[in-house]
């Protein structure tokens, strides 16, 4: 099998790893960036390195890329550890959906991080868009639609990402936010594996099908979002004036909270021990220094088999999902829209 769970002795002494297809080692636990900000995410970074975090994952679109380099820079300079030891991820934003925006954006981020090479190199999003003239951000209409490009052909972005990893640029490549159907496209062409699908998965949603079938073909699942996401709705409200309907509490659910009374845990490392118990990465976002600490001493529990199956009865399907990318206006009529096609509610006003 391609996919495995493993341990090491180092850099956390229980940290486990997933075996990915490219053959690389991948922590089971790394630490997410999207919404830590310049002057929080610097200090996250170096945090989780102190706390033995090696896995970090940032995009383009968030933002934080040279901050993230300045505090992995400071960290190699003082001779704290080697490149080898740590797992890089960043992601071609969805403006850059084109074969050949992805050794540019590729380079930029590559810049903005101080590195030589990324170790996983994702997709962020199956649909393509058009970015606006700086070619940083989308390009929006008044009504506030991006302008969709319906031309988007993952076998030949996923080509041109091939010929990343044959340039030493990139070591593992992946994807973010396909559907089964994209996934197993994009298999049949791949020369270079599809290692990773990141996906938005918690307990609210916990996405058994398309789970299970990248398991199947040899993809690993790193879940973002795995606590339910509290901070986005605030974010969703206060950038796009939209917000989810049904927003998961599971930090407060009374489940979460029973169990991890009983193993004397927070509810977070519930939370994140039970996606690891199902074979799952994770990569929680936090900049405060006791989470982050927290939220990489999950090792040292198991749920009981009932457990699991109690946790298991919170899915709640599609329901569950927070990021259906509605907050982009009109986005359901791009031909790879990956999620199921409800009725697309109305932007708050």
């Amino acid at each position: 099998m391609l996919f495995y769970w493993g341990t090491k002795p180092v850099p956390h002494p229980a940290m486990e790893y997933v075996q990915l297809a490219s053959g690389q080692s991948m922590p089971a636990v790394g630490l997410g960036t999207w919404q830590s900000h310049a002057g929080e995410v610097e200090r996250a970074v170096l945090d989780g390195l102190e706390a033995g975090y090696r896995h970090f994952d940032t995009a383009f679109n968030y933002g934080n890329e040279q901050d993230i380099g300045r505090a992995v820079g400071a960290w190699l300079d003082g001779g704290r550890g080697k490149r080898e030891d740590l797992f890089i991820v960043s992601k071609l934003p969805v403006f850059a959906n084109k074969p050949e925006l992805v050794e540019p954006y590729l380079r930029k981020s590559l810049a903005r991080l101080g590195l030589q090479y990324l170790d996983l190199y994702l997709i962020h999003g199956p649909f393509g868009m058009l970015a606006d003239g700086s070619g940083e951000v989308l390009q929006l209409s008044e009504d506030g639609c991006p302008t969709l490009d319906p031309t988007t052909d993952h076998a030949a972005i996923w080509k041109e990402m091939e010929r990343m990893v044959d340039l030493g640029l990139v070591r593992s490549l992946g994807v973010s936010n396909f559907n089964v159907d994209q996934v197993r496209r994009l298999c049949k062409s791949a020369r270079v594996p599809v290692s990773v699908n990141q996906v938005e998965l918690h307990a609210s949603l916990q996405q058994r099908h398309l789970v299970d079938s990248c398991r199947q073909l040899g993809v690993a699942i790193t879940a973002y979002s795995p606590l339910g996401s509290p901070g986005a709705q605030s974010h969703f409200i206060n950038k796009y004036n939209y917000s989810p309907d049904n927003f998961p509490d599971l930090l407060g659910h009374p489940l979460v909270r029973e169990l991890s009374l009983k193993y004397h845990k927070t509810p977070g490392q519930l939370l994140l021990r039970f996606l690891l118990e199902l074979k799952v990465a994770v990569i929680p976002k936090s900049a405060n220094p006791t989470r982050i600490r927290e939220n990489i001493n999950v090792f040292d529990f198991e749920l009981a088999p009932e457990e699991v199956e109690a946790m298991r009865a919170l899915d709640r399907g599609e329901s569950g999902r927070i990021f259906n990318f509605f907050f982009w206006k009109g986005i359901t009529k791009h031909p790879e829209y990956p999620f199921p096609l409800p009725e697309e509610p109305e932007i708050i006003k």
